[in-house]
Protein backbone atom coordinates (compact mmCIF):
# COMPACT_ATOMS: atom_id res chain seq x y z
CA UNK A 1 0.00 0.00 0.00
CA UNK A 2 1.32 3.46 -0.91
CA UNK A 3 -1.26 5.32 1.19
CA UNK A 4 -2.14 4.97 4.86
CA UNK A 5 -4.96 6.69 6.71
CA UNK A 6 -5.49 7.35 10.39
CA UNK A 7 -8.84 8.41 11.78
CA UNK A 8 -8.33 11.54 13.87
CA UNK A 9 -11.92 12.23 14.91
CA UNK A 10 -15.49 11.44 13.91
CA UNK A 11 -19.10 12.04 14.81
CA UNK A 12 -22.57 11.57 13.32
CA UNK A 13 -22.21 12.62 9.68
CA UNK A 14 -18.55 13.68 9.68
CA UNK A 15 -15.00 12.33 10.10
CA UNK A 16 -11.42 13.55 9.74
CA UNK A 17 -8.60 11.37 8.45
CA UNK A 18 -4.85 11.96 8.24
CA UNK A 19 -3.78 10.46 4.90
CA UNK A 20 -0.12 9.92 4.05
CA UNK A 21 0.84 8.77 0.55
CA UNK A 22 4.32 7.55 -0.38
CA UNK A 23 3.65 6.92 -4.07
CA UNK A 24 6.14 8.20 -6.61
CA UNK A 25 6.73 8.42 -10.35
CA UNK A 26 7.20 4.66 -10.61
CA UNK A 27 3.81 3.83 -9.09
CA UNK A 28 0.73 3.34 -11.20
CA UNK A 29 -2.28 5.54 -10.50
CA UNK A 30 -5.47 3.64 -9.71
CA UNK A 31 -9.03 4.87 -9.99
CA UNK A 32 -10.75 5.29 -6.64
CA UNK A 33 -14.16 6.50 -5.50
CA UNK A 34 -15.16 9.06 -2.90
CA UNK A 35 -17.26 7.26 -0.28
CA UNK A 36 -18.29 10.61 1.21
CA UNK A 37 -18.33 14.29 0.30
CA UNK A 38 -14.71 15.29 0.84
CA UNK A 39 -12.65 18.42 1.44
CA UNK A 40 -8.99 17.47 1.84
CA UNK A 41 -6.40 20.03 2.92
CA UNK A 42 -2.98 19.37 1.39
CA UNK A 43 -0.39 19.87 4.15
CA UNK A 44 2.79 18.74 2.36
CA UNK A 45 3.99 17.35 -0.96
CA UNK A 46 2.18 17.66 -4.28
CA UNK A 47 0.18 15.43 -6.59
CA UNK A 48 -2.12 15.49 -9.59
CA UNK A 49 -5.84 15.00 -9.03
CA UNK A 50 -8.39 14.18 -11.71
CA UNK A 51 -12.14 13.72 -11.34
CA UNK A 52 -15.31 14.48 -13.28
CA UNK A 53 -15.04 18.09 -12.01
CA UNK A 54 -11.66 18.61 -13.71
CA UNK A 55 -7.95 18.13 -13.15
CA UNK A 56 -5.42 20.01 -11.05
CA UNK A 57 -1.94 19.96 -9.62
CA UNK A 58 -2.37 20.22 -5.84
CA UNK A 59 0.25 21.91 -3.67
CA UNK A 60 0.43 22.62 0.09
CA UNK A 61 -2.44 24.89 1.05
CA UNK A 62 -4.71 23.65 -1.74
CA UNK A 63 -8.06 21.99 -1.05
CA UNK A 64 -9.14 18.84 -2.89
CA UNK A 65 -12.90 18.71 -3.47
CA UNK A 66 -14.73 15.42 -3.98
CA UNK A 67 -18.39 14.55 -4.42
CA UNK A 68 -19.82 11.40 -2.86
CA UNK A 69 -19.74 8.53 -5.34
CA UNK A 70 -17.46 10.34 -7.79
CA UNK A 71 -14.51 8.42 -9.24
CA UNK A 72 -11.11 10.06 -9.08
CA UNK A 73 -7.44 9.43 -9.72
CA UNK A 74 -4.36 10.77 -7.92
CA UNK A 75 -0.87 10.56 -9.40
CA UNK A 76 2.72 11.37 -8.52
CA UNK A 77 4.28 11.46 -11.98
CA UNK A 78 6.86 14.08 -11.06
CA UNK A 79 7.67 13.75 -7.33
CA UNK A 80 7.01 11.33 -4.48
CA UNK A 81 4.69 11.64 -1.52
CA UNK A 82 2.08 13.92 0.00
CA UNK A 83 0.01 14.33 3.13
CA UNK A 84 -3.58 15.50 3.49
CA UNK A 85 -6.11 16.04 6.25
CA UNK A 86 -9.37 14.80 4.73
CA UNK A 87 -12.67 16.10 6.10
CA UNK A 88 -15.45 13.75 5.02
CA UNK A 89 -19.16 14.50 5.27
CA UNK A 90 -22.40 12.65 4.80
CA UNK A 91 -24.57 14.59 2.30
CA UNK A 92 -27.22 15.52 4.86
CA UNK A 93 -24.62 16.91 7.26
CA UNK A 94 -22.93 18.97 4.55
CA UNK A 95 -26.27 20.20 3.24
CA UNK A 96 -27.16 21.48 6.70
CA UNK A 97 -23.92 23.51 6.75
CA UNK A 98 -24.37 24.93 3.27
CA UNK A 99 -27.94 26.01 4.00
CA UNK A 100 -26.48 28.76 6.18
CA UNK A 101 -24.02 30.09 3.58
CA UNK A 102 -25.40 32.96 1.44
CA UNK A 103 -25.38 32.35 -2.31
CA UNK A 104 -24.96 28.56 -2.16
CA UNK A 105 -27.59 26.72 -4.18
CA UNK A 106 -26.18 23.25 -4.73
CA UNK A 107 -24.63 20.49 -2.69
CA UNK A 108 -22.21 19.06 -5.28
CA UNK A 109 -18.82 20.66 -5.86
CA UNK A 110 -18.57 22.09 -9.38
CA UNK A 111 -14.77 22.05 -9.49
CA UNK A 112 -12.00 19.70 -8.42
CA UNK A 113 -10.05 21.97 -6.09
CA UNK A 114 -9.41 25.38 -4.62
CA UNK A 115 -5.87 26.79 -4.86
CA UNK A 116 -3.88 27.96 -1.83
CA UNK A 117 -5.33 31.15 -0.37
CA UNK A 118 -3.87 33.63 2.09
CA UNK A 119 -7.43 34.36 3.16
CA UNK A 120 -7.70 30.80 4.51
CA UNK A 121 -4.19 30.69 5.99
CA UNK A 122 -5.38 31.12 9.56
CA UNK A 123 -7.95 28.37 9.27
CA UNK A 124 -5.41 26.04 7.63
CA UNK A 125 -2.97 26.62 10.49
CA UNK A 126 -5.68 25.79 13.03
CA UNK A 127 -6.49 22.60 11.14
CA UNK A 128 -2.88 21.42 11.11
CA UNK A 129 -2.23 22.23 14.78
CA UNK A 130 -5.59 21.12 16.19
CA UNK A 131 -5.49 19.18 19.45
CA UNK A 132 -8.23 16.95 18.07
CA UNK A 133 -11.44 15.81 19.69
CA UNK A 134 -14.41 18.15 19.57
CA UNK A 135 -12.34 20.89 17.92
CA UNK A 136 -12.32 18.94 14.67
CA UNK A 137 -16.08 19.12 14.22
CA UNK A 138 -16.00 22.89 14.51
CA UNK A 139 -13.08 23.05 12.08
CA UNK A 140 -15.01 20.81 9.68
CA UNK A 141 -18.01 23.12 9.77
CA UNK A 142 -15.89 26.24 9.32
CA UNK A 143 -13.92 24.71 6.46
CA UNK A 144 -17.04 23.54 4.60
CA UNK A 145 -18.65 26.95 4.99
CA UNK A 146 -15.53 28.79 3.84
CA UNK A 147 -15.18 26.55 0.77
CA UNK A 148 -18.85 26.96 -0.13
CA UNK A 149 -18.66 30.74 0.23
CA UNK A 150 -15.65 30.91 -2.05
CA UNK A 151 -17.15 28.60 -4.66
CA UNK A 152 -20.26 30.76 -4.75
CA UNK A 153 -18.08 33.69 -5.86
CA UNK A 154 -15.87 31.89 -8.40
CA UNK A 155 -16.53 30.29 -11.80
CA UNK A 156 -15.53 26.63 -12.24
CA UNK A 157 -11.96 25.98 -13.34
CA UNK A 158 -11.66 24.52 -16.83
CA UNK A 159 -7.96 24.44 -17.72
CA UNK A 160 -6.07 21.21 -17.03
CA UNK A 161 -2.29 21.12 -16.69
CA UNK A 162 -0.18 19.44 -19.32
CA UNK A 163 2.17 16.71 -18.12
CA UNK A 164 5.21 18.74 -19.17
CA UNK A 165 4.10 21.89 -17.37
CA UNK A 166 3.07 19.94 -14.27
CA UNK A 167 6.49 18.28 -14.09
CA UNK A 168 8.35 21.59 -14.30
CA UNK A 169 6.11 23.44 -11.87
CA UNK A 170 6.28 20.53 -9.41
CA UNK A 171 10.07 20.89 -9.25
CA UNK A 172 9.67 24.56 -8.37
CA UNK A 173 6.95 23.81 -5.82
CA UNK A 174 9.11 21.28 -4.01
CA UNK A 175 12.01 23.72 -3.97
CA UNK A 176 9.87 26.47 -2.47
CA UNK A 177 8.45 24.09 0.12
CA UNK A 178 11.91 22.85 1.15
CA UNK A 179 13.72 26.21 1.07
CA UNK A 180 11.04 28.81 1.85
CA UNK A 181 13.29 30.43 4.46
CA UNK A 182 15.82 31.29 1.76
CA UNK A 183 15.78 34.13 -0.78
CA UNK A 184 14.30 32.60 -3.94
CA UNK A 185 14.17 34.83 -7.00
CA UNK A 186 11.89 34.40 -10.00
CA UNK A 187 14.99 33.87 -12.15
CA UNK A 188 16.22 31.02 -9.93
CA UNK A 189 12.83 29.35 -9.80
CA UNK A 190 12.36 29.63 -13.55
CA UNK A 191 15.81 28.16 -14.10
CA UNK A 192 14.96 25.24 -11.80
CA UNK A 193 11.83 24.65 -13.89
CA UNK A 194 13.78 25.02 -17.15
CA UNK A 195 11.39 27.71 -18.36
CA UNK A 196 11.64 31.35 -19.34
CA UNK A 197 10.70 33.78 -16.58
CA UNK A 198 7.51 34.95 -18.27
CA UNK A 199 6.32 31.46 -19.24
CA UNK A 200 7.14 30.13 -15.77
CA UNK A 201 5.26 32.96 -14.06
CA UNK A 202 2.20 32.57 -16.29
CA UNK A 203 2.15 28.76 -16.05
CA UNK A 204 2.71 28.69 -12.29
CA UNK A 205 -0.22 31.02 -11.69
CA UNK A 206 -2.45 29.08 -14.08
CA UNK A 207 -1.70 25.77 -12.35
CA UNK A 208 -1.38 26.79 -8.70
CA UNK A 209 -3.76 29.75 -8.53
CA UNK A 210 -1.21 32.30 -7.34
CA UNK A 211 2.20 33.61 -8.39
CA UNK A 212 5.48 32.02 -7.16
CA UNK A 213 6.10 34.95 -4.81
CA UNK A 214 2.59 34.71 -3.39
CA UNK A 215 3.02 30.97 -2.85
CA UNK A 216 6.40 31.54 -1.18
CA UNK A 217 4.84 34.15 1.09
CA UNK A 218 1.90 31.84 1.88
CA UNK A 219 4.34 29.05 2.76
CA UNK A 220 6.32 31.31 5.08
CA UNK A 221 3.19 32.65 6.76
CA UNK A 222 1.77 29.16 7.20
CA UNK A 223 4.96 27.94 8.87
CA UNK A 224 5.13 31.01 11.07
CA UNK A 225 1.51 30.44 12.15
CA UNK A 226 2.33 26.83 13.08
CA UNK A 227 5.32 27.97 15.14
CA UNK A 228 3.29 30.67 16.88
CA UNK A 229 0.69 28.10 17.86
CA UNK A 230 3.05 25.23 18.66
CA UNK A 231 6.27 26.70 20.05
CA UNK A 232 7.47 29.26 22.57
CA UNK A 233 10.03 30.89 20.25
CA UNK A 234 9.98 34.67 20.17
CA UNK A 235 8.09 36.41 17.39
CA UNK A 236 11.28 37.93 15.98
CA UNK A 237 13.05 34.57 15.89
CA UNK A 238 10.08 32.96 14.13
CA UNK A 239 10.03 35.78 11.58
CA UNK A 240 13.72 35.36 10.73
CA UNK A 241 13.60 31.55 10.80
CA UNK A 242 10.71 31.59 8.31
CA UNK A 243 12.55 33.82 5.85
CA UNK A 244 11.34 37.33 6.63
CA UNK A 245 14.15 39.87 6.49
CA UNK A 246 12.82 42.10 9.26
CA UNK A 247 10.17 42.05 11.92
CA UNK A 248 8.11 44.94 10.54
CA UNK A 249 7.69 43.19 7.17
CA UNK A 250 6.63 40.00 8.93
CA UNK A 251 4.13 41.84 11.14
CA UNK A 252 2.61 43.63 8.14
CA UNK A 253 2.19 40.50 6.02
CA UNK A 254 0.92 38.44 8.94
CA UNK A 255 -1.71 41.01 9.85
CA UNK A 256 -2.87 41.26 6.23
CA UNK A 257 -3.19 37.48 5.92
CA UNK A 258 -4.54 36.60 9.37
CA UNK A 259 -6.37 39.76 10.33
CA UNK A 260 -4.42 40.11 13.57
CA UNK A 261 -0.88 40.62 14.84
CA UNK A 262 1.45 37.63 15.46
CA UNK A 263 1.34 38.27 19.23
CA UNK A 264 -2.46 38.41 19.29
CA UNK A 265 -2.65 35.29 17.12
CA UNK A 266 -0.39 33.43 19.56
CA UNK A 267 -2.48 34.57 22.51
CA UNK A 268 -5.66 33.29 20.81
CA UNK A 269 -4.50 29.68 21.06
CA UNK A 270 -5.45 29.67 24.72
CA UNK A 271 -8.92 31.06 24.11
CA UNK A 272 -12.05 29.08 23.21
CA UNK A 273 -12.25 28.60 19.41
CA UNK A 274 -14.64 30.65 17.30
CA UNK A 275 -17.98 29.11 16.44
CA UNK A 276 -19.95 28.68 13.28
CA UNK A 277 -21.14 32.28 13.46
CA UNK A 278 -17.58 33.34 12.63
CA UNK A 279 -17.70 31.75 9.15
CA UNK A 280 -17.81 35.05 7.30
CA UNK A 281 -14.32 35.87 8.54
CA UNK A 282 -12.93 33.31 6.13
CA UNK A 283 -14.73 34.41 3.01
CA UNK A 284 -12.48 35.44 0.13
Amino acid sequence: MTATSHLLASGPGWRVQDIICTAGPGDRAFEEQHAHCCIAAVTSGSFSYRSSQGAALLAPGALLLGNQGACFECGHDHAAGDRCLAFQFDPAYLEDILAGVPGVRQLAFARAHLPPSQALAGLMAEIVTSDGGAAYEELAVRLAGAVAARLADEPPATAAPTARDACRITRALRWIEACSQETLSLTELAREAAMSRYHFLRTFKALIGMTPHQFLLRTRLHRSALLLRGSEHGVAQIAFDCGFGDLSTFNRHFRLAMGTSPSAYRASRDRPPHGYADLTRFRV
